[in-house]
This record gives C-alpha cells, sequence and structure tokens, in this order.
C-alpha cells in the first residue's frame, strides 16, 4: 500500500509503481484528503492489511499515519523521503540558520519520523550519510535507491545533423541548487558564432537569468516542454548538462535530468559530486567542473565543441554507463532486494 497525498505522474514514483508491477506486486493506494487527518480518516475507511506500506517521496507528514497502520498491521513500514525537510529548509531556502532553536527542530521532528521506519531509502550514498548523520537514522535501516529514467522513454536518438554551431541545452526548474548563474556565466564565455546555450524551463531564478544573459547572442530560454516531447528535444541538442550548484544538497543528489541524459545517450557535463563515488566518480565519458566555477564549465565546452564529431561517440559511452549502473533493470533488481529485506524483518 502506497499511503500519502503523493504525486503519482513524478518520475519517481511513477517508476516504482511500475517496478512494484514488474516484481508482481499489487499496489493500492490510500490518499487522504488531508495529510494531518490521514490516520482520523484511515479510521473511518474500510481498510486492508497489505503486506507492506510504502511512504513514497516528500510526504513527511503522512508519516505518523502510515507507521501507526504498520505497527497495528505488524507489517514493514518502507519510507522513501527522496529529500530531507530539514535540509530543505534550513540549507536550501534558508528559512532558518543552522543553529536556530526552529533549525534544531525541525530536524528533531524529521528524525523521529524516520526512526519509525524499517527501511529508509535513499536516493545516493552520499545521501544515505546525511540521514545517518545529521537525522540519526541507524545504518541497518538505511538503504540507497537510485533514481534512474525511463529507458523506453529517454533513448539514443540520432545525433543532430547539419554544420551548424553546436547546442549546449540546459533544463530545469531553474533553482539554486542547479546552478543555472554558473551556466550563464559560462556561455557569455564562449563564441556566438560556434556555440548555441539553450536554457529550457521555469522557475524563481528565470526572470534573474533572462536579465543576466541580456545581449549575449549565444543563449536563448525556452519555455517549459512537455515531458512527453522531451526526449525529442533532448535529441536535438549536443551536449547537455546537469547541475553546477555550490548547496549542500547538491553535492548528494544525482538530478533527474542527469539520468535522463545518459539514458538518451548524450554527453553530459555536471559538477563532482559525493552522490557519485560509488558510480561514476572519475568516469572519463563524463564531464565533470568543480561546484559554482563557470570558468572551468566553459573551458570544457569549447574543448569539446572543437572536436563534434568525438561528442556521437562520447554519448554512446554515456549510455554504456547509464545501462551499467542506473538502468530500470538494475533499479528493479535493486528495490526487490529492498523489498526482500524488510519482509525478513
Amino acid at each position: 500500500m502506497w499511503w500519502g497525498r503523493f504525486d503519482p505522474l513524478y518520475s519517481r514514483n511513477r517508476m516504482l509503481i511500475r517496478a512494484f508491477a514488474e516484481l508482481g506486486w499489487q499496489v493500492d493506494v490510500f490518499c487522504p484528503l488531508s495529510s494531518r487527518m490521514g490516520l482520523l480518516e484511515s479510521c473511518f475507511r474500510q481498510m486492508h492489511r497489505p503486506d507492506l506500506i510504502w511512504s513514497p517521496c516528500f510526504r513527511q507528514t503522512d508519516i505518523p499515519a502510515a507507521a501507526h497502520w504498520a505497527a497495528r498491521w505488524q507489517v514493514p513500514l518502507i519510507i522513501d523521503p527522496l529529500i530531507s525537510s530539514y535540509q530543505k529548509e534550513v540549507f536550501e531556502r534558508r528559512k532558518w540558520s543552522p543553529d536556530s532553536a526552529k533549525a534544531q527542530r525541525r530536524r528533531e521532528w524529521e528524525s523521529r519520523l524516520l526512526a519509525r521506519g524499517d527501511i529508509v531509502v535513499a536516493d545516493t550514498p552520499a545521501h544515505a550519510d546525511f540521514f545517518r548523520d545529521a537525522l540519526q537514522v541507524t545504518p541497518e535501516k538505511l538503504a540507497v535507491l537510485y533514481v534512474s529514467a525511463e529507458g523506453d522513454h529517454f533513448r539514443p536518438l540520432p545525433f543532430p545533423a547539419g554544420t551548424g554551431p553546436v547546442e549546449v541545452l540546459f533544463y530545469g526548474s531553474f533553482l539554486a541548487l542547479q546552478g543555472v548563474d554558473v551556466v550563464v556565466r559560462a556561455a557569455k564565455m564562449c563564441p556566438a558564432e560556434a556555440i548555441r546555450w539553450t536554457l529550457l524551463g521555469d522557475g524563481d531564478l528565470r526572470p534573474a537569468m533572462v536579465r543576466e544573459a541580456a545581449g549575449a547572442k549565444n543563449i536563448v530560454f525556452e519555455p517549459w516542454t512537455d515531458y512527453a516531447v522531451l526526449p525529442e528535444r533532448v535529441s536535438r541538442a549536443h551536449i547537455l548538462l546537469g547541475i553546477f550548484g555550490t548547496t549542500p544538497k547538491a553535492d548528494l543528489v544525482i538530478p533527474n535530468k542527469m539520468f535522463q541524459a545518459m539514458a538518451a545517450g548524450r554527453p553530459v557535463i555536471t559538477r563532482t559530486a559525493a552522490a557519485y563515488r560509488d558510480t561514476l566518480a572519475g568516469a572519463s565519458a563524463i564531464g565533470w567542473v568543480g561546484p559554482g566555477d563557470p570558468n572551468a564549465l566553459a573551458d570544457l565546452v569549447r574543448h569539446w565543441s572543437s572536436d563534434p564529431s568525438g561528442l556521437e561517440e562520447r554519448g554512446r559511452e554515456t549510455r554504456k554507463l547509464f545501462d551499467l549502473y542506473f538502468s530500470q533493470a538494475k533499479m528493479i533488481k535493486n528495490l526487490q532486494e529492498i523489498l526482500a529485506r524488510a519482509l525478513r524483518a
């Protein structure tokens, strides 16, 4: 039973529900009208006992009700937070100072919630370390399940033909985590006639980035595109960009678009991060630059663009890395191991 007011179309949830089905599980959903009133609502519903309760990403406020029923039914509770509420409010949004009483209360609140799970799933080993060190999740409860990408949706398509400029594509929600300011500053260092930088998407920082890029003929902004046609848009680019931010979270996560770019078989440049330590760290096919470093990003893009014929081969190597570490088959196998571990416990 998936428990909470989650978005079933969000890529992490959609892929995991599909993985459950491929493993032979029937997935039922309890989506309360209100997370805070979820326990009361569940008491008036005709609930049946599942074999396992899954608390999906971003739904910390639904954990108390899910944990109540897991204990009552004596079934495992697996919590997949994806991000920490404490980390988001304190270190990303900077809502409170890390040493403030409010920040500590948020940390303790989330720590108590995660302690109620039988297994807490992290999306990278570095994020698992954060759950252990900052939120006191015991190591024996932790598991790592990479996000992956839908390989039948993001698949290698023919490389762009023609002799026009090399296109460097960034797409995202313009968050500080993504370091889009680094992308714009790097783009302004590159020759307009040889390299076109496209920034696709929308978000809080987009207006400021449009102002920052004013007058740069090689920087283009495009509105957000539908997920269904995103692979085709990705296929028209020569180089894809990951994230370049300097926030603590940027060191712990592998963004969705990194998996998608690799699955699509396109060369990708991103910042170095602890998130890659057990997989891609040091892989020569990936373009690595330091966090918050537009000079390094501009230099690498110029270097890669000087040999357009080599980009296609780099893209093929990138897809091989995706298949090796992050394919859907790998994710399903990893999920199967986590479920077996939870049921044994």
